[in-house]
């Protein structure tokens, strides 16, 4: 009894289950498939690489003078000119040592005056006793102590003139550290950071240390991305390409840009284990976009581009692996009055969309391009249904 009433379940279950089955493959008219037209399209390739905003013309301000901050003449988000004065650190010590090196060089230039004063009539009592030498009216003795006062008095004015040589030296450093006591801007631009405050001491070091940073000057319009380009894609990359950048702020609007520069040498990235090349983007049309350095961004680097070409959707180009001859082969199916016929292709450039045709297919041909679960399991001369017909 229990055997019978398996093999009743399992024939009803089987009458259940062909309707089911017929209506998901599409019934008996066969299966239910998408296709489109295949027509020319344009086709464009692109690498897509991520970045930030950076300034192309930015210069990070920095002291070569321990000082406290006096004054500060401007405010984040300030436009300046180049040589403008922006920042003033005490200065008393420095105007000090200005002046007393001022003083110092006076002091030599009265010291040479008197020495060359001295020289003088030295020079005029050794003339005399030459003469009086010439004719024997003076011991020898007394002749070459006057030839000898008068060989030091011009060794002591040399000296005297590299002591107001050193001492207009040291005047020059005193009023280098003086000058370095005021900070100018080096460009045209914004003051984009402050980094400091008036009665905070200014450091100088190269370390990322409190006071050791100024301010950040950089010029509005020569904002750029720089994005990181994988070693894998970077021989399709080239300067002039065309791209587009998406800041993470306006995730929606495209901005246009250009490659300007790519680096020579690989590196890895931070928080990426392969190496990559720094790609330069310059943006072309902000479209009124308040950018700002530092916002992340996406970008999409057009490495190729081809109008008027044969394309089919990606879905629809299926895969052939012939591993006895290492070989990769690629086929369609189209759609040929209700049958699926299996056709091979030859393949060329793709985007994210759709995939170039190069060979097998012609202009107005009905490509199947779905369901996916349908062109998994389609073979060759299965009957088909169109659905939809673009």
């Amino acid at each position: 009894m229990p055997k019978k009433f398996l093999i009743i379940a399992a024939v009803v279950l089987a009458v259940l289950a062909v309707p089911l089955l017929r209506s998901v493959l599409g019934g008996s008219d066969g299966f239910e498939v998408d296709i489109e037209t295949l027509a020319p399209r344009s086709i464009q390739a692109s690498v897509l690489a991520s970045g930030t905003l950076v300034h192309e013309e930015e210069v990070k301000l920095t002291t070569e003078e321990i000082g406290k901050v006096t004054a500060i003449f401007v405010k984040e988000g300030d436009h300046v000119t180049s040589g403008q004065l922006l920042l003033q650190i005490d200065d008393q010590i420095f105007r000090a040592a200005v002046e007393q090196s001022e003083a110092s060089v006076r002091m030599q230039e009265i010291a040479i005056q008197r020495q060359q004063m001295r020289l003088d009539n030295l020079r005029t009592q050794w003339e005399r006793k030459q003469e009086l030498h010439v004719r024997n009216l003076i011991d020898e003795d007394s002749y070459d102590v006057a030839t000898h006062d008068l060989a030091i008095a011009e060794i002591d004015l040399r000296s005297s003139h590299e002591s107001l040589s050193q001492a207009r030296a040291q005047l020059e450093q005193a009023a280098d550290r003086l000058s370095k006591t005021r900070t100018y801007s080096p460009l045209d631009g914004t003051v984009t950071s402050l980094d400091i405050k008036v009665g905070e001491t200014a450091i100088s070091s190269t370390t990322n240390i409190p006071g050791s940073s100024l301010m950040t000057i950089a010029n509005p319009d020569s904002i750029h991305t720089e994005v990181n380009v994988d070693e894998a894609d970077i021989a399709n990359i080239a300067i002039g390409q065309k791209s587009q950048v998406y800041a993470i702020a306006y995730p929606d609007q495209a901005i246009e840009g250009v490659i300007d520069s790519i680096a020579i040498s690989a590196k890895v990235a931070e928080g990426a284990q392969g190496l990559s090349f720094a790609v330069k983007i310059r943006l072309e049309k902000t479209k009124d976009i308040v950018l700002r350095p530092g916002m992340s961004c996406r970008v999409e680097i057009f490495t190729e581009i081809k109008n008027g070409i044969l394309a089919v959707p990606i879905q629809a180009v299926l895969v052939d692996e012939d591993r006895s001859v290492s070989q990769t082969l690629y086929h369609v199916f189209v759609h040929d009055d209700g049958e699926a016929r299996r056709v091979r292709v030859r393949i060329g450039l793709s985007d994210d969309a759709y995939q170039e045709i190069t060979d097998g297919l012609m202009e107005g041909d009905e490509i199947i391009v779905g369901p996916d679960r349908v062109l998994r399991n389609l073979e060759d001369g299965d009957d088909v249904t169109a659905l939809i017909s673009e």
